[in-house]
Order: C-alpha cells, then structure tokens, then sequence
C-alpha cells in the first residue's frame, strides 16, 4: 500500500497513525484520573496536540490524567518532537535492519534537510543530542524541584518538563503552567534554554560543530539567518511586552524589575512554539496579544520542533522586502544572494498559512460565537504549534470550551501547522508535471 507513496505521504501518515495509537491509549479508563473515558473527541485533541507538540489541552494534564495517562502524554510528545521517521530509524538501528533509500528520503523530509549525503549519520547525531540535552536539563530541574517536592515527584516533574520543554510542547504537570516559577531564575533559564535549543533546528547544531572543528571555514547562511532572527524577535518581543504590560496590574504591575524583566523574556520564547506561561495570557493587553500573535506564527526554525512559517522564511521575505525597496534586482544577505524560487516560496508559504489563519478563525467565530481576539490567538496558537491561551477560566485552554466541531478544527489547524501547509499540498497533489508549453508574458497594473 505505501509502496508508491511519496516521502512527503508517508511523512503525514505516519504522524497520523501516531496521532490514532495515543487516542486509543488515552481513551482508556485508566488513562484518566477519576477512572472513566474522557471521551473520544477530547482523547483526539489531546493526542494531535501531544504528537504535533503543541500544548493546548482540553483535560487538566496533572488533574485529570492518571500517570499512566500523563505517561502517554510524555511518550507522544518525545516521538512527536523526534518525528515519525527518526522514531522509526531508531528501532531500525536497534533491530539492526538496513535503512533503504526510501527511508532515506522520508528522512530528509522529515529532519528538512537539503541533502541525503549522510542523512543517516546525521539522524544518528539527532538523536544523541536530543538525549544528551534532555537528560541534563532533567538532571537540573530534578535538582531545583526537590527543594519543594519528594526526590521520586521531584525526578518526574524534571524528566516530563524537559521533555515538554525542549520539543516546544508545553504541557505541564501544573495546573497554573509555571506561573508559581514567575521569578525563579533558575527554572526561567533552563525553560528558555531547552525552548530556544529545541526551536533552532538540528541543522544550526551540525554547521556550528562542523564550523567550530574547523572542517568549513564560515558558518552557513541558512545559519547565520536563523540565529540572528530568532535573536532579534526574542528581544524585541520582550522589549514590546515589557512596555505593553508594564501597567497591567494583572500581569507585570506590582512585580519587582527583575521578575518584569525576566516574565517579559520568558513569554518571548515561549511564544516562538513553546506553550509555557507565567503570566495569564488571558489578561494581557490587546496589543501585547497581538504581538504575541505575531510570534507565534513565526515560530521556531526548519528541521526543530517547532511549528509556524519558520524563522528563515520570515527572514527571506524582509531580505526580500528591503532589497526591492533599495531597488536591487538580487536579494541578497550576509554577501550572498538568495535564489528567485526560494523568494517565491516564502511568500507563497505565508499567503498559504494566511488563508489557513483567516478560514480557521472565520468558521470558529460563526461556530462558538467567541471574541476575535481570542479566537485568533488561539488560531494562531494551533497553526504555530504553541499552546498559550487565553484560557476558559480554568487550567485548560479556550479550546475546552468549544463545541465538538471547534475542537477538531483546532485539532486539524495543528496537525497542518505541525507538518507545514506545503509538505501537506505535496502529499495530497501527487505527480503534478510540468507542461510543455508555456504562454505569453503580459503585465498587469498593481
């Protein structure tokens, strides 16, 4: 059956038949706290958004699941971050099969990177890094979290949370997220590390070792944007909060410089694709809200676990922007010049997501009858795979108190968000040629 699939088919299956196990597991009386099914639509919302790493819950994660279920939870989140086809490499390895040049290739899909020269040595190098971070940052927050809690609930709380934390998930085991951690520097640094590391891409680890063993002589441009984007929104999102909310008595007022400070950086990051919050979102003004929008759906960058157009797409359209404005014919950064094609593919990308965006929030709004702005940010929250809301006036997120049909349009927006509106239109339009022929160029007045 999926022989004569595309990489890009299978991509899309394979987290779809992952999304289809944990909603089966997490049906499961034993799944839920009080011992009963929490029923087949909230299992599903729960499951795509553990598998697409997103963070939006419409159950209660340390309340209303059973450590079996949060366990499901946990499992789901690392095999969504890893990604289908790196989870299924590993057991590969393990069983010592052969991966063929159709594995390959989903491979290469999967991770987002441009070549299949070494793609199974650079999954192998995935996979290490990814354990080797999560293992420390457990090992810390372990440490941080037995000044309040047991050693075994102490060692849980750090394994779950930097898991959820470093594949940009955003669950939590606390019904408040980490609001109660607003001003522990320690655990605020540690979030923010894993968030950022998890949000850059693998690709940005490999050209920096390669760059820092001295085997290429300059780091390469995919890097250098990425790194200075994201740099650049994380600070200038926190500088916009910080003014935005320095009068809100329910977020940023009556807190010390410092906490302001370090809340303001923290929902920065976070809003990149993370999900965490230790302010109420719900609360924030409007135009911090629409800022946040923004960054989410932007998001993190290609081949991480994030979600939203991506950071270098966003960087290639303001290069774009700013080249055209100079009246340069090639767009060009850091002394090289950027492909037409790639150009086009950013925008065509962002009109996409934009459609996605405005289609989800119109039908919503007809649907629940919420206000836009809060329909709209948790739109925005799906499609970039975050997981921030402004709440249903408990722990869950709006999204808790939408109707069946809201929670599966939320549910399939993530899904979209987490494979990329142009991996999904590649694995529906399959075999599309190229005709033979082309027409006439004519111009249009714009």
């Amino acid at each position: 059956m999926f022989k004569n699939w595309s990489p890009s088919q299978v991509l899309a299956a394979g987290f779809f038949g992952l999304i289809v196990v944990g909603t089966i597991l997490l049906l499961l009386p034993f799944s839920s706290a009080n011992g009963y099914s929490i029923g087949l639509t909230d299992a599903f919302f729960t499951s795509v958004s553990s598998v697409c790493v997103t963070g939006l819950i419409v159950k209660d994660t340390p309340n209303d699941f059973s450590l079996f279920g949060q366990m499901v939870i946990l499992f789901l989140i690392q095999l969504g971050g890893l990604g289908y086809m790196t989870s299924s490499t590993i057991i590969a390895l393990i069983l010592g099969k052969r991966i063929g040049l159709k594995e390959r290739l989903i491979m290469k899909e999967s991770l987002n990177v441009l070549s299949l020269e070494g793609v199974v040595r650079f999954t192998k190098a995935v996979i290490w890094t990814i354990f080797i971070i999560e293992g420390t940052a457990a090992v810390l927050l372990s440490l941080r979290f037995s000044y309040d809690y047991p050693p075994l609930k102490a060692i849980y709380l750090g394994i779950f949370h930097s898991i959820s934390a470093f594949n940009n998930a955003g669950f939590s085991l606390f019904s408040d997220s980490l609001t109660q951690y607003r001003g522990d520097v320690s655990i605020n640094i540690i979030i923010m590390g894993l968030i950022i590391l998890g949000g850059i891409g693998f690709i940005i680890f490999s050209d920096i070792y390669r760059f820092l063993k001295g085997e290429v002589v300059s780091l390469a441009l995919h890097t250098k944007l990425t790194l200075l984007t994201t740099v650049i929104l994380i600070f200038i999102g926190a500088g916009l909060l910080f003014i935005f909310e320095w009068h809100n008595n329910a977020t940023l007022q009556g807190l010390t410089i410092k906490d302001k400070l370090l809340a303001s950086l923290f929902h920065s990051v976070t809003a990149r694709t993370a999900g965490f919050n230790t302010l109420d979102v719900g609360k924030m003004a409007n135009d911090s809200m629409f800022m946040l929008i923004i960054l989410m759906v932007i998001g993190a960058s290609p081949g991480s676990t994030g979600g939203g157009i991506k950071t270098t797409t966003f960087a290639i359209m303001i290069v774009a922007l700013l080249s055209t404005v100079r009246g340069r014919q090639d767009y060009t950064a850091f002394r090289r010049r950027l492909p037409v094609d790639l150009v086009a593919k950013a925008f065509l990308l962002t009109t996409m997501v934009s459609i996605i965006i405005i289609v989800s929030t119109t039908i919503l709004l007809l649907v629940e009858n919420r206000s836009l702005v809060a329909t709209l940010f948790e739109v925005a929250s799906a499609f970039g795979t975050v997981g921030l809301s402004v709440g249903s006036g408990g722990a869950e997120s709006l999204s808790a108190i939408f109707s069946d049909m809201g929670k599966m349009l939320i549910a399939c927006t993530i899904y979209v968000g987490r494979l990329g509106p142009l991996l999904m239109s590649i694995a529906i339009i399959k075999g599309t040629q190229t005709p033979s022929y082309r027409y006439p160029e004519e111009k249009v007045v714009i």
